[in-house]
């Protein structure tokens, strides 16, 4: 009878594209199923900025926080509990301050500055992160390169997206998205050999064009997926028409895109051998099948970790995997 040391090690190493709220909420439910050690988060660098002087990575920082366990989870960001005395304290004395940030979690991005400073890169710094708030699963920044993701709106702007989403409010004329900066960027440390390692790779249900996006726009990331020994499986974060959470909507409807489940598996196609699909989107079974993937349809709403888990295992089972 295996031991339960050996059986871990038999368990699947599964790398997962991810960006934001619902690649963590995912990430909460795949780590439910597998050795946490297993997964592996290749997580997007484009909504990166410097914010009063301190280097933030949201979508890092969202994932490291939901698998510790700190997330707030109202929000689906930032530090459960954090206080805002540092921001109020800025915004009295005359700061813009439409980006909020916790006391704590100004701390940590402090912490990232540091490093940064001393020459340490993403990738170390998000290593450091993660051990110290007790997280297993490896956080791999897509790129240590500056990535910055530009949103071009119709009246001639080319906002940051933390502009466009946090300060803008994500109005629903966009243009044009360009991710010119990571199409030349490097991939970050680990993410090339995460892919090739892979027994599957999943691409969470994050936004297409803002979150996955820039990872599938880093030199390499394409052919590494495409020369994969791994089945890819993508989960839909559009649900019933409409996103689960954020601007996908706005973004894929400036590009043109039909806001569908069966949009994104057409953005997908060239890459994805499986696709899992919110129950309500069932009917489009057919037409995702047509673009040659195979599917699964199942609630897909991840309002608790049991569902989240769920969502994770149909991903999981389409890549071939118990």
């Amino acid at each position: 009878m295996p031991t339960a040391m050996a059986a871990e090690r038999e368990a699947p190493q599964v790398a997962v594209l991810a960006g934001g709220v619902g690649a963590a909420r995912f990430l909460r439910g795949l780590v439910a199923v597998l050795p946490p050690e297993r997964v592996t988060a290749i997580v997007n660098t484009g909504d990166d900025r410097v914010f009063y002087g301190v280097h933030v990575s949201p979508d890092v920082d969202i994932v490291t926080y939901t698998l510790a366990g700190r997330v707030d989870a109202q929000r689906g960001y930032g530090l459960e509990g954090d206080t805002t005395a540092v921001i109020e304290t800025l915004e009295g004395l005359g700061h813009e301050s439409w980006f909020r940030l916790g006391d704590r979690d100004f701390a940590i991005c402090q912490h990232r500055t540091l490093r940064l400073a001393e020459g340490a890169g993403l990738a170390a710094t998000a290593e450091e992160i993660r051990t110290a708030l007790g997280v297993a699963s490896r956080i791999l920044p897509m790129s240590e390169d500056p990535c910055p993701t530009i949103v071009e709106v119709a009246d001639g702007r080319r906002l940051h997206f933390e502009e466009y989403l946090a300060r803008e409010r994500s109005p629903d004329n966009v243009k044009a998205v360009d991710l010119s900066a990571a199409e030349h960027a490097r991939p970050g440390p680990g993410v090339l050999e995460a892919l090739a390692h892979a027994d599957a790779i999943l691409f969470a249900p994050s936004n297409p064009v803002v979150s996955i996006g820039p990872i599938l726009a880093i030199p390499g990331v394409r052919d590494a997926l495409q020369t994969a020994r791994a089945p890819v499986v993508a989960v839909s974060p559009i649900v019933g028409g409409a996103p689960v959470k954020g601007p996908a909507d706005r973004l894929l409807r400036g590009l043109g895109v039909e806001v569908s489940a069966l949009g994104v598996a057409g953005l997908y196609r060239e890459l994805a051998d499986g696709f899992v699909l919110d129950a309500v989107d069932e009917a489009l079974v057919p037409a995702v099948e047509a673009l040659g993937l195979r599917v699964r349809a199942l609630d897909t709403i991840m309002r608790t970790p049991e569902v989240a888990a769920e969502v994770a295992r149909a991903a999981l089972a389409l890549a071939g995997l118990p």
